[in-house]
């Protein structure tokens, strides 16, 4: 069942229409730039570094195309912005005030970045020529490079110096953002530009002058010797990683892994790419590498790298230290964004064929070369072990969590916007592009409730039900996005796996303790979030979120609960359920000294 929207989105702040003059403004001609380049939103705290373009986006353009989202911090703006890319690959706009916005926003823009997430952040500086600058606020919110405070990890930035140029800054940046690879682009606007009048003759540019470049094509000899060496593998791997939410490029995956009776290994960081219950794919997917998957690579003889998250790593966690001695095929695009800043380019990876192209257009130039009289080679399916029959009764565990969420969604049109760290996903298996949207990118505490709405902003016209499930650390720290759901009616669940600590971090203490010969009956110390213990519902219906009426703390409430709180989130409504599972749950986390 579609969840249902009773007020539309552009009603919620409709403005009052204006009598425009003849006079046009340089914000106007940023905004005139944003329609014509098609940005649907722009998430934003107000400010008034970029006072001028707000006007011109609320009584230039009616709140229309774009339409502002007001959100209560920052970080939470790029966040929704990021959770919406990651649905429709595209990206929408994120303003933020002058430096003091800018350095509350870096962590969801370092996420969007590690993500490979297209992201247009609008800023804006006081004004530039000092004598414009009005006593105090203004030399305290002007930078002279605000973009070095984020240059190590957006594609590209600019501080234009006229109206003109920040038009085709503004073109220039939504290329680039849009472009593979993808990720977020800095564009600051001074406020003496955007308030300037223009003059009579003044011409806006129109995007449609400037084309996109095609993302590139492998060399037809690069293609051909990758396929020489997958059509002779004996146990070929796929490590399929990055890859778009198509529907075409999801099947042209399974048919080259059909093709090459490949097995598959996904993980958990990245979106869906490919279906965890295909015969051809290896264990479930996780944030690093189950035992069933170490192995199958261990006995690998070619990888089929499809843009994978760190395949140096996941090769070193199947074979230890020592250099595999196999071929690898490597296809992506994440070495032109490499830096000297960041170390999310990895460990260097020993490639015998490097496809410098998107994961999705080397998978059709291999399948377009296999020959077409070869069949598909079958291979036995991977055999699952016979799970114990689900308990019904006593506390809850997180394993507990996903089998009662698996069921509960079964036979409903989902998308699961985020899971937790140590996430079950096998309970939770993945059939089709957007049934699920990957982690944040930088592994921080606090995004996942701003990227839940992101999620839920992109998916409120479909026909699918936006579910997260947070850690009650990353919800309490990020719960105030939440507020901007319910203000524009989003449907919307969010389900805390609520266990009262910081545990990743216990688990890290465990291990530390242990090495050290110390007590871990002390790793709690530093971690618990108890005594008191944080009133998620409370907090909840603070941003106008519907709750159950008490928190969940027996196995044999959940199903009851969920169906609860999906049958709300079908009327329409931001639903938040606190689940409170038992603190722990089985790391998947390597030790330090554990190569494998």
């Amino acid at each position: 069942m579609a969840p249902k929207n009773s007020t539309p989105l552009e009603q919620v702040e409709r403005p009052r229409q204006a009598k425009l003059s003849n006079k046009a403004w340089g914000s106007d001609a940023i905004a005139e730039v944003l329609r014509r380049c098609d940005i649907p939103y722009v998430a934003m705290v107000p400010g008034s570094s970029y006072r001028g373009l707000q006007d011109s986006l609320v009584n230039y353009l009616g709140n229309d195309r774009p339409q502002l989202l007001v959100c209560l911090h920052e970080e939470h703006a790029v966040a929704i912005a990021h959770g919406f890319a990651r649905v429709t690959e595209t990206a929408m706009g994120a303003a933020v005030h002058s430096n003091v916005g800018l350095m509350h926003a870096l962590m969801a823009v370092y996420n969007a970045y590690c993500d490979r997430a297209p992201l247009l952040l609008l800023g804006a500086t006081g004004p530039v020529d000092a004598s414009q600058r009005r006593p105090w606020i203004d030399w305290i919110h002007t930078s002279r490079d605000q973009g070095a405070l984020l240059r190590g990890y957006v594609k590209w930035d600019d501080q234009p110096a006229s109206p003109q140029a920040a038009m085709e800054a503004t073109v220039r940046g939504i290329r680039l953002a849009n472009a593979h690879p993808k990720a977020p682009v800095y564009i600051c606007y001074n406020v003496s530009d955007q308030e300037c009048a223009l003059d009579p003759d003044f011409k806006f540019i129109d995007p449609n002058r400037f084309a996109t470049a095609a993302d590139p094509l492998p060399q037809p000899s690069e293609i051909a010797r990758a396929v020489s060496l997958l059509q002779a593998a004996r146990h070929p791997v796929i490590l399929a990683g990055r890859g778009s939410r198509r529907l075409d490029d999801w099947q042209a995956r399974i048919s080259l892994a059909e093709r090459l009776g490949a097995r598959v290994v996904t993980d958990i960081k990245t979106p869906a790419v490919f279906p965890t219950r295909h015969p051809l794919h290896v264990g479930e997917a996780g944030t690093f590498l189950s035992e069933a998957q170490r192995a199958t690579i261990a006995q690998a003889d070619v990888v089929l790298d499809l843009d994978w998250i760190d395949p140096a790593g996941a090769l070193r966690q199947a074979f230890g230290a020592a250099p595999p001695a196999l071929d690898v095929v490597s296809a992506g695009l994440g070495h032109s964004l490499t830096n000297g800043w960041s170390y999310d380019h990895y460990a260097l990876l020993p490639a015998t064929v490097s496809l410098a192209t998107t994961s999705d257009i080397a998978v059709r130039e291999l399948l377009r070369a296999l020959d077409s009289k070869t069949p598909a080679v079958t291979r036995p399916a991977e055999q699952l072990a016979a799970k114990p029959a689900p308990a019904t009764e006593g506390t809850l565990s997180l394993h507990a969590l996903g089998r009662a969420v698996g069921r509960a969604v079964a036979g409903r049109k989902v998308s699961f916007l985020r899971f937790p760290l140590g996430w079950p996903a096998e309970d939770t298996p993945f059939a089709e592009p957007l049934d699920y949207l990957g982690a944040d990118g930088g592994a921080g505490v606090g995004s996942g409730p701003g990227l839940a709405v992101g999620g839920a902003l992109a998916l409120r016209d479909g026909a699918r039900l936006p579910i997260a499930v947070l850690g009650d650390g990353d919800f309490v720290m990020g719960a105030s996005a939440i507020w901007t759901a319910t203000h524009y009616r989003l449907p919307l669940l969010i389900v805390v796996a609520n266990n009262r600590s910081y545990f990743n971090d216990e688990v890290h203490q465990e291990a530390v303790a242990k090495t050290r010969g110390r007590p871990v009956e002390n790793r709690w110390i530093g971690q618990r979030l108890d005594d008191p213990a944080v009133d998620i519902h409370a907090l909840a219906r603070s941003f106008g979120a519907t709750t159950a009426d008490r928190p969940v703390t027996q196995l044999l409430e959940l199903p009851a609960a969920l169906d609860e709180a999906l049958k709300a989130v079908e009327g329409g409504a931001t639903y938040v359920l606190d689940v409170q599972i038992t603190v722990g749950y089985a790391s998947a986390m390597p030790t330090d000294n554990d190569d494998k």
